[in-house]
């Protein structure tokens, strides 16, 4: 057996050394900083004997190539020049890769050797220590250093700062040491001439840079006026170079909007919206729906997009409102980097929506996902409200503050529908923001009341704060809502206690109003945005007294009122039978006074009403003894959760389902099968009308439309048949699911 030892090859001195002074991003950091301090003290130290020296002694071109160079001078730098020259060696040394003249041909090693291996020579023969050395040059091998520096910083502390300022810096360093070099070459080479001094000579460079050109300093020698030459022509080729450079960042700064800043993001209050591709619809829902609530009016949105704006999105974010309110910044939530810029762990929430009319819907939700997980990980302290598209999906984002799944609800909505028409368009226009001035010139005039009325939103209230409903404290909650509506017009849907988070909708009569509840309303407006004007008391009393008297004096907006606080048909307090409709209209031929719609709501409910009929039970009117025909029907079901959900993360519902459940082959409608014969639906002799599914496959959305229908508090005489048309055969696991499900089939076809 042959023991191996690995990374050998590491613990050389060579590799050591190459550790230190390249590799390990904190040591390079310092030897190069090191090394751009020496550069600049030799700059330094050749100002210092420029000011010191005496250009009057000597003539012709003596003064150009001997000049007075002191011995604590000379001695410094001696030894920056020995330094310096070490560290380049040893460096090229480290970085050799096998060929010796790309090391040697480097520019910035060919300055070092002309500005080192002439003061070494110096130590050797002292009758050349006043040699002049362009030691000037040095400044180009600062700019190198400082450049390496930079992105030895950056490295260092995992942070990618903007190539905007590296782009910046770069060219200030290199106009700075464009300046410097002329001024010191033109100051020495003029020795022999004008014999200027540094001040200047940088008058005239600067005269001469910015194109002015006064005239009144001039080179007299051809090797100085040959320098200005020289160096205009550098800078007319170097400096373009740079600003196109420049230019270009700055566009595509533009376009992806530079960063939020650390400052406005901790003394301003900001969210961040998270979107794979944003359209103008999609934007302005979101930024009208968000700045409806004055709450929201100081908060910045920040969006992260990956793609460039569109021209229509652009048009609208330099429209004033929006433009001082909404940052754009093109970047991905997936890059820790672009969420830096974006100030993610200082934002008050995060939202990740999802592009609408997507495709492949799995695929979003994947990207939806993934950016979940990165916000997340990135900023576990921000509140995160994800919309996902597929029900399956919500599994993963679990950690979400709020998910909202769009099939999820869309499904349920369209289940509602079913039950109650017109379910989802009061859902949708509640939760719309409106002012209600929608379709005021329509000619129809259902058109208005329609636009009106879409203005009504929920809005809530402190009891003993509101003037709608402080007078009703001690009162019950049907009594509060009626006579509110009755008075001001405005509808308590339900309320909320001090002590506790949930909302308890249309609680019923027994519930008592207290004056520290929430109290949750519909109106137009609310409250504190309303002016209450006193009407006269005749006019109050005669409009009391057509309230009562029968349905078709009565006020239609009050009997919208009372359907939704159990007002109705109250004054026979007994149980109603099932063989009479829910609302039954008067007859016409009758001479007997007609029966009050809408009886007298008590102040609190009283115990022989609750006692008859009890409103509070989850008893329907087929839940007492079943009917012979029931029996023979087999409308005997069971109540309780679904056993098999098709996905996990899926909402337990109580509901109506089969003792045993049914086999495969019974839930297709179209084809009969050994345990029945029935081939349509014509032949089931269903005696409630059917709920037909038009769908392509059997998703998971179908079955947050199947639950609803099926709750354990839909009377069972009431259930609808349900039939999913579906374009391609639906897999064992959905099957696995419906089974349970009473009067559920199924069945492969196309709506067309």
């Amino acid at each position: 057996r042959v023991q191996v030892e690995f990374y050998m090859n590491e613990n050389t001195f060579k590799e050591r050394l190459k550790l230190f002074f390249i590799k390990n991003q904190r040591s390079s950091l310092r030897i190069r900083l090191f090394n751009f301090s020496l550069k600049l003290l030799s700059c330094f130290l050749y100002i210092i004997r420029v000011l010191l020296d005496d250009p009057t002694q000597g003539l012709g071109w003596s003064p150009v190539i001997w000049v007075n160079r002191s011995l604590p001078l000379w001695g410094l730098q001696v030894s920056v020049a020995l330094i310096s020259l070490f560290e380049t060696l040893l460096l090229s040394y480290l970085s050799y890769k096998g060929n010796i003249w790309e090391q040697i041909l480097r520019i910035p090693f060919l300055l070092e050797i002309i500005n080192a291996v002439p003061f070494i020579i110096t130590i050797f023969w002292p009758v050349l220590r006043n040699l002049f050395i362009p030691v000037f040059l040095n400044c180009w091998l600062a700019k190198h250093a400082l450049e390496n520096m930079i992105n030895d910083l950056h490295r260092a502390i995992q942070r990618t700062q903007s190539a905007m300022f590296n782009q910046v810096l770069i060219l200030i360093s290199t106009l700075l040491c464009l300046i410097f070099t002329c001024i010191c070459g033109i100051q020495h080479l003029e020795r022999a001439g004008n014999r200027l001094t540094l001040f200047d000579s940088l008058y005239f460079c600067i005269v001469t840079f910015s194109t002015v050109g006064f005239g009144d300093v001039t080179p007299k020698i051809w090797p100085s006026k040959l320098l200005v030459v020289i160096m205009i022509c550098v800078a007319l080729v170097v400096l373009p170079i740079q600003f196109e450079q420049l230019a270009y960042l700055w566009m595509e700064r533009q376009k992806s909007g530079g960063n939020y800043s650390r400052h406005r993001a901790q003394t301003e209050k900001h969210v961040v919206l998270c979107v794979s591709s944003l359209k103008i619809d999609l934007l302005m829902d979101f930024l009208n729906e968000f700045y409806a609530h004055p709450r929201l009016q100081d908060y910045y949105v920040v969006i992260l997009c990956p793609t460039e704006m569109d021209a229509q999105v652009r048009r609208v974010l330099q429209i004033p409102m929006w433009s001082q309110r909404v940052i754009y910044l093109q970047g991905s939530a997936l890059k820790d980097q672009d969420l830096l810029r974006a100030k993610m762990d200082d934002a008050e929430a995060c939202f990740i929506l999802s592009s609408r009319c997507e495709v492949d819907r799995t695929a979003a939700d994947h990207q939806t996902i993934l950016r979940a997980w990165a916000v997340k990980d990135f900023a576990p302290n921000c509140p995160l409200y994800v919309q996902i598209l597929k029900p399956e999906n919500k599994f993963h984002i679990k950690f979400a503050d709020h998910v909202v799944c769009e099939e999820e609800f869309k499904y349920a909505m369209l289940a509602l529908n079913c039950i109650c028409p017109a379910t989802s368009t009061l859902i949708t226009l509640l939760v719309h923001t409106s002012r209600g001035q929608e379709s005021q010139q329509s000619p129809e005039q259902w058109q208005k009341m329609y636009g009106r009325c879409s203005g009504n939103e929920v809005y809530h209230i402190n009891l003993e704060e509101s003037t709608f409903f402080a007078e009703y404290e001690g009162k019950s909650f049907t009594y509060a809502s009626f006579h509110a509506h009755k008075k001001f017009g405005v509808c308590l849907i339900g309320v909320r206690k001090e002590d506790n988070k949930n909302i308890l909708l249309n609680p019923g009569p027994r519930y008592i109003m207290s004056s520290t509840d929430i109290c949750f309303y519909i109106n137009i407006t609310k409250e504190e945005n309303s002016a209450f004007k006193k009407q006269e008391k005749h006019r109050k009393n005669h409009e009391s007294k057509l309230s009562y008297h029968g349905a078709s004096r009565l006020p239609v907006h009050s009997i919208i009122a009372s359907m939704g606080t159990v007002a109705i048909d109250l004054q026979d307090t007994g149980c109603r039978t099932s063989s009479r409709p829910t609302l039954a209209l008067p007859s016409e031929g009758g001479k007997e006074g007609r029966r009050p719609s809408i009886a007298p709501v008590l102040e609190v409910a009283d115990s022989s009403s609750l006692q008859t009929c009890d409103l509070l039970s989850d008893q329907s009117e087929d839940e007492t003894t079943p009917s012979d025909d029931e029996v023979s029907a087999g409308l005997e079901y069971a109540k309780g959760y679904p056993p098999y959900s098709p996905y996990i993360g899926s909402s337990p519902t109580f509901c109506h389902l089969l003792h045993e459940k049914v086999p495969f082959c019974c839930l297709r409608l179209d084809k009969g099968c050994p345990h029945n014969y029935y081939e349509d639906a014509k032949a089931y002799g269903f005696k409630n009308k059917l709920i037909i599914v038009a769908a392509e496959t059997a998703g998971n959305g179908l079955y947050n439309f199947i639950v609803p229908l099926r709750a354990y508090y839909r009377p069972k005489k009431e259930l609808n048949p349900i039939v999913l048309l579906l374009d391609n055969p639906p897999d064992m696991h959905f099957l696995d699911a419906i089974c349970w499900f009473p009067m559920v089939y199924y069945m492969v076809g196309s709506i067309d």
